[in-house]
């Protein structure tokens, strides 16, 4: 069997939703939910402690995993944009007081460096927001003292980053609503957008009109390189190496545009020194048996909302290497990258309509395409989910 070929044929929904007995395609649609439970629980009142204050600052204290990664995302989103400054810290600092506002955001509500953060942010006279679940020590911690948003919608750990981006928007909202309300969405919007990403994502549909199939079948029997084009469009890009490789054991190198481009003569010179005579024009998997090199695509993560400034950016790849090296431009309403007939496997654009949203919408739905690309991989190559012990999740069919 040629290396990642696949268990499963990406078209075939009924045997993707029996083999996903443990619900990972269901978790990674489900970023739309956890947005709009966020939203409910604002619209419940979770936020009323923040109505009215003008902070000097948003302190985010972030636990690891995607709780990090969305403080991050959101920094390097709205970092230059925001009326007051949006700090990423790893503890709450000395200078943070009466007039800062704190979110603690992370999954283990043991974990003492959240503990720490939130006691130390209340005792200095911060308002403090805590995005974790209540329960065990960090509930001790805070005993009412802090606004609360707990985990209301159930999902595996890798695909908890539109929750955290969800909870970092209405907090931003909150406090900063009158100067950022041109480019941070409503939460209801946000979630119905998602929502519609997922639906046309769901295993219903074929790949040329899935745009998460079509880009997991694009990673297949490559070397990936994701790249990003800004630095919200790189952080989106290390998530979904990450994801890559918690959900299906993909690995993938996340790099800014810059680096990939610089690094491209070595990737083709890498190729062709591995393997001197081979020529893709003239090799046939099916007589010839695999490649001998491993081919590189890049995908080159954009939020630009000028599609056609997108498409320019992968012009630099076009034919390096013969083939052993191409490129795809990923962004939110890009449905599907075509095969140039000339070339077997480089992608050539189609006319795509004008961008939806603003750039955090844009951000939010390349995250869950790649989530749910993640989620067929896993899929397909024959990977389960575990049904049982403390860290099993079932969230049922899609």
């Amino acid at each position: 069997m040629i290396a990642d070929t696949p268990v499963l044929d990406l078209d075939d929904a009924a045997m993707l939703e029996a083999a996903d007995t443990g619900g990972a395609l269901r978790s990674a649609a489900s970023g739309g939910a956890q947005v709009r439970a966020t939203a409910a629980a604002v619209a419940e009142g979770a936020l009323t402690r923040l109505d009215g204050l003008r902070p000097r600052s948003l302190l985010l204290v972030s636990g690891p995993g995607r709780a990090g990664r969305a403080a991050a995302l959101l920094v390097a989103a709205l970092g230059d944009r925001t009326g007051l400054p949006l700090v990423q810290v790893t503890t709450v600092p000395s200078w943070a007081g009466p007039l800062d506002v704190v979110l603690v955001a992370g999954d283990d509500a043991g974990d003492p460096r959240l503990i720490d953060a939130a006691d130390r942010a209340l005792r200095r006279g911060a308002e403090v927001v805590v995005a974790a679940p209540d329960e065990g020590p960090l509930r001790a911690a805070v005993a009412g003292r802090a606004a609360l948003l707990a985990p209301r919608v159930p999902v595996l750990d890798e695909n908890r980053l539109l929750r955290y981006l969800g909870v970092g928007i209405a907090v931003l909202r909150a406090v900063d609503g009158h100067r950022s309300a041109t480019f941070l969405p409503e939460l209801g919007e946000l979630a119905d957008v998602l929502d519609t990403e997922a639906l046309r994502d769901g295993p219903q549909h074929e790949v040329f009109h899935n745009p998460a199939k079509n880009l997991a079948a694009r990673t297949q029997q490559r070397g990936l390189i994701l790249a990003g084009d800004t630095g919200a469009t790189t952080e989106l890009a290390v998530h979904a190496a990450e994801v890559l490789l918690q959900s299906a054991g993909r690995t993938a190198t996340a790099v800014e545009l810059a680096v990939a481009v610089t690094a491209l003569p070595r990737l083709v010179n890498a190729a062709t020194v591995a393997a001197p005579d081979y020529d893709p024009l003239f090799h046939d998997e099916q007589l010839d048996g695999p490649p001998p090199v491993e081919k590189k695509r890049i995908f080159v993560c954009s939020a630009d909302s000028d599609i056609v400034t997108a498409r320019r950016k992968i012009a630099v790849f076009g034919g390096a290497g013969g083939g052993t090296v191409d490129a795809d431009l990923v962004t939110a309403d890009l449905e599907s990258i075509q095969a140039d007939p000339a070339r077997a496997g480089s992608p050539v654009p189609e006319p795509v309509p004008a961008p939806i949203g603003g750039e955090l919408e844009r951000l939010a739905v390349l995250a869950l395409r790649w989530e749910m690309a993640a989620a067929y991989l896993r899929l397909v190559g024959g990977r389960t989910i575990a049904t049982s012990g403390p860290e099993s999740y079932d969230g049922g069919h899609y």
